[in-house]
């Protein structure tokens, strides 16, 4: 890469300031919050809008003054409110750690894959294998294995992350250009050297779209392993409210792990654009 110049044979400084980047973290959390916001507004009149357009029955179809009603404003409104947090305690912890689980295994699996394409035509069969039986008629197989206890979530939230982490960290691995690995190979290093010094880095964008994708991915497969098999969290929860027609608890389940979901992809999201920017790729990131 040639160093810019001003003229002549003077190299020109690129420097950016702690003001400036601080501008630009505060103005993409202005950015963030205005596009969260608008787009809260718009899920919310749909939401009430699809109710009255679809006439159902107000004591099945709950709007959003309800659901905030029941958390907040009832005489038990703490204890409904206790109810959904404890169960959405429940919920993420089994979902985090199905996260972290299938991450670090995508991560490990990815990194053999681009240095063996041995491993790779060994183990892919496998993972597709996986990706391919439906988790719902998975998930009693693997209580047999696992039993009903925590690890179950785990292994669930594991499996649905693993396929689509898998995928883009892989691509993202290979993504580094050749010619960098060729210059590293000449002057003596190994494919190790090759990955941890060029392909892990720019592999950065293609790893945080694994951890969008995977987000929701891991909270779903705690919900389905609690409704399956733990008989606890949200996914029994919302399972045992709607046979007791408990549907105020139901809709309001549905709504906090609905946001909580949200807020945690951009969380991610945010993390993403201070990294790239912090390694130079904030156009790779969409600015």
């Amino acid at each position: 890469m040639s160093t810019p110049t001003l003229s002549g044979n003077q190299p020109a400084s690129v420097t950016v300031s702690a003001g400036d980047t601080a501008r630009g973290i505060g103005a993409y959390i202005a950015r963030a919050l205005g596009t969260g916001a608008l787009t809260l507004v718009i899920v919310l009149v749909a939401w009430q809008g699809l109710i009255l357009l679809l006439g159902v029955s107000p004591f099945i179809a709950k709007g959003p003054l309800d659901v905030v009603n029941w958390l907040f404003t009832v005489p038990a409104a703490a204890e409904n409110r206790a109810l959904i947090l404890t169960n959405l305690g429940i919920t993420l912890t089994d979902a985090f750690l199905g996260f972290v689980a299938g991450m670090l295994l995508a991560l490990v699996l990815a990194t053999l894959f681009t240095l063996s394409r041995g491993i790779e035509h060994a183990l892919m069969p496998i993972a597709l294998l996986l990706r391919s039986v439906p988790l719902v008629a998975f998930v009693p197989v693997l209580i047999l294995i696992t039993g009903r206890g925590p690890s179950i979530a785990v292994v669930t939230g594991a499996i649905v992350v693993l396929f689509p982490a898998l995928v883009n960290i892989a691509f993202g691995l290979r993504s580094a250009a050749p010619q960098i690995s060729d210059v590293i190979a000449v002057y003596g290093g190994t494919p190790f050297t090759a990955l941890r010094k060029v392909a892990l880095p720019s592999s950065l964008p293609s790893f945080f779209a694994a951890i969008k994708i995977s987000i929701p991915g891991a909270i779903t497969g705690a919900l389905l392993a609690e409704w399956l098999a733990t008989g606890e969290g949200l996914g029994h929860g919302i399972v045992v409210a709607v046979a007791q027609v408990k549907n105020f608890e139901v809709w309001s389940s549905v709504v906090v792990i609905t946001m909580v979901s949200i807020i945690l992809y951009g969380l991610a999201q945010f993390a993403e654009s201070l990294v790239l920017r912090r390694m130079g790729m904030g156009q790779s990131a969409g600015g």
